[in-house]
């Protein structure tokens, strides 16, 4: 029997996917948790053999930082993602948080129970478009870039800080942060330092 935690801000959404795994004789869902907080508190409590988490929960941490927790906790412990959002930036950081698997909402049933099965044994099961968005995105990272986004990082070089960004920009220092996070997670780095050798790179091979 493979046990599984359920992880969506969205009771309906709990309810529809409980149901349609109930149809499953070797899929058993154990708990559920409307909050980042309690996906990583139950998935401790109950160690489920996989957690299904959607991005989007609401207030307090999101999927992504659940899943890093949840990683954190227990390395072994498989999580598939299961939500609406599609972006490349999405993808690439549910991936890199430890994601065994991302599947999109409108997925066909035999896809989720695939997703789930495949987890247990180490085989990531990725949406044909999710699959088809991180291939490309890791094969040409700085492609995904958008062009504001492209924009902020070759002024990352000037030694900007992100007040001095805004205002040269003209956007809000949110905004900033907001730009940064997405072009950390598309360059596959984890800091400013990094960030800005990829851009120097970036510019020397041009």
């Amino acid at each position: 029997m493979i046990t599984v935690l359920l992880c969506d801000d969205h009771l309906v959404v709990r309810s529809g996917l409980r149901a349609l795994l109930g149809t499953q004789p070797d899929l058993e869902v154990v708990a559920e948790a409307g909050k980042g907080e309690d996906a990583v508190r139950l998935a401790a409590e109950h160690g489920p053999d996989v957690v299904v988490m959607d991005l989007g929960m609401g207030s307090g941490i999101d999927g992504i930082e659940a899943i890093r927790r949840i990683r954190a906790g227990n390395p072994r412990q498989a999580v598939i993602v299961f939500t609406t959002y599609d972006s490349d930036a999405d993808i690439v950081r549910a991936v890199d948080a430890g994601a065994m698997g991302y599947v999109l909402k409108d997925a066909a049933p035999e896809e989720i129970f695939a997703a789930v099965r495949g987890a247990v044994v180490g085989r990531p099961v990725l949406s044909a478009p999710v699959a088809s968005k991180l291939f490309r995105q890791r094969a040409r990272p700085d492609d995904a870039l958008t062009p504001r986004e492209a924009e902020l990082l070759g002024l990352l070089t000037e030694g900007l800080s992100n007040r001095e960004l805004s205002k040269r920009l003209f956007i809000s220092e949110a905004t900033v942060k907001s730009h940064l996070a997405h072009i950390y997670a598309k360059l596959g780095v984890d800091s400013r330092a990094a960030a800005i050798a990829a851009a120097l790179r970036r510019e020397g091979m041009r």
